[in-house]
């Protein structure tokens, strides 16, 4: 979900940062299109600029992934990226967005596409810097171990004074905990000049970002640095990371639901989508997944082992356990949809029941109808997916086949075990089963029969 912040006093854009390699990754993924609770990385980068309330926003990707530019471009419009190639470091990705930029009057954030971890919330007070008379902004962190950072060199009252990478840095600047997130916020116009300044003489031969404040500060412009928590700007290179990325995201996510009122036993167990909402007085027990698109109401009950992906649950429903929710399905208020059900786009009427192994695909379930252990919904031919609904409180008897397209009118009954490849009128009973006929003795010969062969066996072999 997208955490957004206050109006914006001056127009903002952002520039994006996504142009890394993500070699760590070890995956034919591209890193930012590795996925955070079921969303990129990317998108999670964009959900933070939009949150900002940023008007324009630029992706910065690298020649060697087409595929970001191509996601990027796909939500943001056509004019949404431009190339870094090659890539000469930070300061020259964000110059590569200069052009793209060139009409826009307004203040610029610069982020990162790997740090998904670092929302609207958190990048927001360099904004109330910059409006507050800062030229240039920076967002910091105190590091418990800073090894591997850039250290900012602050004056009191948190006056930036320039930024050190780490392979510039001496024993003493080392020692300073206060680190870089790479996040950085100025005016369009301040910023690019600055960064035409910029020079490549350092121990990598890259045009840093940071030394814009450097540069700033030597022309006597304001710099200041704010400092978010650590873990909210904790960037991903490795697939550790992203694990690590998406624990500390559970964690917010769960305590936030559980002060909304939502009941968890077991939260650490309950696995959410980056959309996921649950209404405050609903109960998610141990073990349950939800993938994106998921809403629950209020007084729901999603038993343990369930599965819910792009599905909506009624007010006081009661899901699993062992259940699965597929894309399209509407479980109505007060509906059970129990152990081993599955069900995939198909609107379930209130008070419907369909408790024991069963599957429901493409079609309706009536209000208060009951669906037995073992009923199927046969959708597909095997080239296109058909339809079946069932009426108002029928009653489909277990191990029923109901062979869509097919109606099942409102009261009707079907009988154990039929195969329904016809409409069914309401009030009436279907039934499609041979007749049970009984052979009297017939089980008590046919176990003589076969225990003598198997005694013989035994006398075979003895």
């Amino acid at each position: 979900m997208t955490e957004s912040v206050s109006k914006p006093v001056r127009p903002r854009a952002a520039v994006i940062l996504a142009a890394g390699q993500g070699t760590r990754m070890k995956s034919p993924t591209p890193k930012v299109l590795h996925r955070l609770a079921g969303r990129t990385l990317l998108d999670h980068a964009i959900d933070a600029a939009e949150g900002l309330g940023c008007e324009r926003i630029i992706v910065v990707v690298g020649a060697h992934s087409p595929q970001v530019g191509e996601s990027a471009r796909k939500r943001l419009g056509p004019d949404a990226t431009v190339i870094q190639d090659p890539p000469l470091g930070t300061g020259h990705a964000v110059l590569a967005a200069k052009d793209a930029l060139a009409d826009f009057h307004g203040d610029v954030v610069v982020t990162y596409a790997d740090c998904p971890l670092t929302t609207a919330p958190v990048i927001a007070p360099l904004f109330d810097l910059i409006t507050n008379g800062a030229h240039v902004a920076v967002l910091g962190f105190e590091a418990q171990n800073p090894t591997g950072y850039g250290r900012l060199i602050l004056a009191p009252g948190h006056v930036l004074l320039r930024i050190v990478e780490e392979k510039e840095a001496d024993l003493a600047t080392k020692q300073v905990k206060h680190c870089n997130s790479g996040v950085l916020a100025a005016d369009r116009a301040v910023l690019f000049d600055l960064l035409a300044n910029v020079r490549n003489d350092n121990a990598k031969g890259e045009y840093y970002l940071t030394d814009v404040v450097g540069l700033a500060h030597e022309r006597h412009l304001s710099t200041r640095a704010a400092f978010a928590p650590e873990a909210s700007v904790q960037g991903v290179n490795a697939q550790a990371e992203l694990a690590a990325a998406e624990a500390v995201w559970q964690q917010n996510r769960r305590k936030a639901l559980m002060v909304d009122g939502v009941t968890m036993p077991a939260p650490d167990t309950v696995h959410l989508a980056w959309d996921t909402q649950i209404a405050g007085g609903a109960v998610v027990e141990p073990f349950v997944v939800f993938g994106p698109g998921v809403s629950v109401a209020s007084g729901a009950v999603i038993k343990a082992f369930s599965h819910l992906e792009g599905a909506v649950v009624g007010e006081g429903a009661l899901i699993g356990p062992y259940a699965r929710l597929r894309p399209g399905a509407e479980i109505g208020a007060e509906a059970h949809i129990g152990n081993f059900v599955e069900v995939k786009k198909v609107k379930v009427g209130a008070g419907a029941k369909a408790n024991h192994l069963s599957y429901l695909g493409d079609g309706s379930v009536g209000e208060k109808a009951n669906i037995g252990a073992g009923t199927i919904f046969c959708n597909y031919d095997g080239f296109e997916k058909f339809e079946t609904h069932v009426g108002k409180g029928a009653f489909i008897g277990s191990n029923s086949a109901l062979v869509a397209p097919v109606r099942v009118g409102d009261g009707a009954m079907t009988g154990s075990g039929s195969v329904i490849t016809k409409d069914v009128e309401d009030g009436a009973l279907a039934l499609s089963r041979a007749d049970q006929t009984s052979k009297a003795g017939w089980a008590t010969k046919f176990r003589a029969i076969k225990q003598a062969q198997k005694d013989k066996k035994k006398d075979k072999k003895a």
